[in-house]
């Protein structure tokens, strides 16, 4: 799939959002059922990565050679954007809460546009800055508010580093694609990453546990595989592939505002399909992320990294747990 209109870019940036939002909702039960989240988010990438494989070979007929012109940002995505904000995340909530890690992660966006303040020494465009203020306290009300106060300093610096992640994930995928299909990039990547967290699992760095009977889902008892594919087709092939096909068009900065929506979605989608209770204040909060997100696209789409820093950049839930365990692994 490939687009070029801006306002295409927001339709398909849209929803990789809802696509990314309905992964908590599906994992939930699993995790409930005994799941460890670092055995859940393994399967997920890497059921996935291959429910993508197919559609990616027959994509990159023709254009192998954009693949190996691309190998050092599938390496990147795949370590960094996949694996390394996984795993920093699962290691943070081991220490802090699973909203306060959530809360430190989706701050990606505001560590792009301090990059770019700090890097090119110029203040934003005002409707930047008031966005950021918007898209931070509707992230804050929709996580909870309770997710700000004093808790373990090494799960605080672990949730940074998953921040750090989430960040070049967006860089990343706002590179030019240079002739690589969306699905096929967002294939390798995922396969790849899937396979680095898998050895991480095997060699004890993560815990790896499951369980395989039935799990509660909607009111009914559905067996373990039904969550499991409709996360890893869902939130996982679908979104990162709307992912990056937006962030291409869109640019980081805005890309990454507009990925602010999946907490939202996740919310809602607990409410639908888990009776988690929505609140006032999550509807207030969601209403100023999207105010927000008007705000920064009205600043202008231009990329949140400037040219002088792609040097800097090999060749970016996981978003996070954000309304209870249910969003935990978002992206």
């Amino acid at each position: 799939m490939k687009i070029s209109s801006p306002s295409a870019g927001l339709v398909v940036a849209v929803i990789g959002s809802l696509s990314f939002g309905t992964s908590g909702a599906f994992i939930k039960p699993l995790l409930e059922a005994g799941w460890s989240p670092s055995a859940a988010v393994t399967a997920r990438v890497l059921v996935g990565g291959l429910v993508l494989l197919p559609l990616a070979l027959v994509s990159l007929r023709g254009s192998w050679p954009a693949l190996w012109r691309a190998r050092w940002r599938v390496l990147a995505m795949a370590l960094a954007g996949v694996s390394a904000t996984q795993f920093f995340y699962f290691a943070a909530i081991q220490t802090i809460p699973v909203a306060t890690a959530a809360l430190i992660e989706l701050l990606a966006p505001l560590l792009l546009v301090g990059v770019v303040w700090v890097m090119t020494r110029r203040i934003p465009h005002a409707l930047v800055l008031v966005g950021s203020l918007f898209a931070v306290g509707g992230l804050v009300l929709v996580v909870g508010p309770g997710a700000i106060h004093a808790v373990d300093p090494l799960g605080l610096a672990l949730a940074a580093c998953a921040m750090v992640g989430c960040a070049i994930y967006f860089v990343i995928a706002a590179r030019p694609s240079d002739g690589l299909p969306p699905v096929g990039f967002a294939a390798a990547g995922l396969v790849l990453g899937g396979l680095v967290l898998g050895g991480l699992g095997v060699t004890g760095v993560l815990p790896l546990s499951a369980t395989f009977g039935p799990v509660p889902l909607a009111g009914t008892a559905l067996p373990w595989w039904v969550p499991l594919v409709i996360v890893a087709v869902v939130s996982t092939a679908l979104a990162y592939v709307a992912g990056i096909t937006s962030a291409e068009v869109l640019g980081s900065r805005l890309a990454s505002f507009v990925s602010l929506l999946e907490v939202v979605f996740a919310a809602l989608f607990a409410w639908l399909l888990l009776g988690e209770q929505l609140t006032p204040l999550q509807l207030l909060g969601g209403a100023l992320i999207l105010g927000g997100i008007a705000a920064v696209r009205a600043a202008g789409s231009e990329n949140a990294v400037p040219a002088t820093l792609e040097p800097l950049i090999p060749v970016p839930l996981m978003d996070a747990g954000v309304v209870e365990p249910a969003t935990a692994l978002d992206r």
